[in-house]
């Protein structure tokens, strides 16, 4: 796995981009991030008690094992059938849904599955929540980022020291 520490002009962009679609109490207060590349175009971005996953180049979440930043972030709770399915990358589909919180189109929303609160993926918004809570059937979540995958692997690589 390739690690790169990024300039501070890079960080900062970085913190922009993330300042656009996080909470603003989550963003981050950095001087420079570490960059694990985990495939083309996707990385594990570290600084001090901070992780996120940059999917895009345009697109940053939070890492699954941020769960008190997780916390910050709309959710919606799954039914355990469904729990191996989103935890193999699928989109969360309606009928799964058990439980949805208000979200916007195209943000970040974090899927938890119904009976223990955990968090099991993250994945950005394909409807509102007020159209998704009306629908019966259809994709919700499109799922980025999910217990298991590359981003996860890759992490328990990295020594965390505070993070």
């Amino acid at each position: 796995m390739k690690i790169s520490t990024l300039s501070k002009k890079e960080t900062t962009a970085l913190v922009e981009q993330i300042r656009l679609t996080w909470p603003p109490d989550l963003v981050p207060k950095v001087k420079t991030f570490k960059s694990f590349h985990v495939e083309q175009g996707k990385f594990l971005l570290q600084a001090s008690n901070f992780m996120a996953v940059q999917v895009r180049h345009t697109l940053i979440l939070p890492f699954l094992g941020m769960k008190d930043a997780l916390n910050q972030f709309p959710s919606v709770h799954i039914d355990m059938g469904a729990v191996k399915f989103v935890c193999n990358g699928a989109k969360v589909m309606r009928p799964g849904i058990t439980s949805i919180e208000l979200f916007k189109k195209d943000g970040i929303v974090v899927v938890k599955d119904h009976a223990y609160q955990k968090a099991l993926a993250v994945g950005i918004a394909m409807v509102d929540s007020d159209i998704a809570t009306s629908m019966s059937t259809g994709y919700i979540v499109d799922n980025l980022h999910y217990v298991s995958d590359k981003f996860w692997e890759a992490s328990k690589a990295i020594p965390r020291g505070d993070a």
